[in-house]
């Protein structure tokens, strides 16, 4: 009897070691591409934890800070994940008025350029973009302006980056903006 409370205890304090240590930041992908990875490799270079959850919803915001919201639409990632472009596109919407509702800093990010745009990847960013606290797009991926349109009239400021590698600037500049130390 004693090892089963002794192994429940132990179990629960896991549990809740793993809660408490939740980094400030988490990323999720729109449109299940690998772009969120890429942002990841980025982030770690910055020497920024960043938690990464694909299918997160807004009930595994938890006390995070800031949720990276990564555009790319990937048929492949979504059919890999069991879901369709509806029911990623109502887990986005459920998950960003989630955040927005608790305080939790929205940045969408687009780093596929010119070559990651077309038909379902725009849906994600239309989905995506009205939602955000700040943007940074890769060089080519607004060429065509469509996040200027989807943010036009909001205090939405959109930066830009050469490459993926590029973003380490502009990520810097929002997460210390936001309390988030960066390197």
């Amino acid at each position: 009897m004693r090892k089963r409370i002794f192994s429940l205890c132990v179990l629960l304090l896991l549990l809740s070691a793993g809660a408490a240590f939740a980094a400030d930041i988490v990323l999720t992908s729109v449109g299940q591409s690998p772009d969120a990875m890429m942002v990841r490799v980025v982030l770690r270079k910055m020497k920024i934890d960043a938690d990464s959850e694909p299918l997160l919803k807004s009930d595994g915001l938890g006390t995070r800070k800031v949720v990276v919201a990564v555009v790319g639409g990937s048929s492949k990632g979504l059919g890999a994940a069991g879901i369709n472009k509806d029911q990623e596109v109502d887990r986005v919407v459920e998950l960003l008025k989630g955040a927005r509702d608790n305080g939790v800093k929205v940045l969408v990010m687009h780093i596929g350029g010119e070559g990651r745009r077309g038909t379902l990847s725009d849906a994600f960013i239309e989905v995506a973009a009205p939602w955000a606290d700040q943007i940074i797009v890769v060089d080519g991926g607004n060429d065509d302006k469509i996040f200027d349109r989807l943010v036009e009239g909001k205090n939405i400021k959109i930066l830009t980056a050469p490459n993926v590698n590029g973003t380490a600037a502009p990520l810097k500049e929002t997460l210390s903006g936001w309390g988030i130390s960066a390197q």
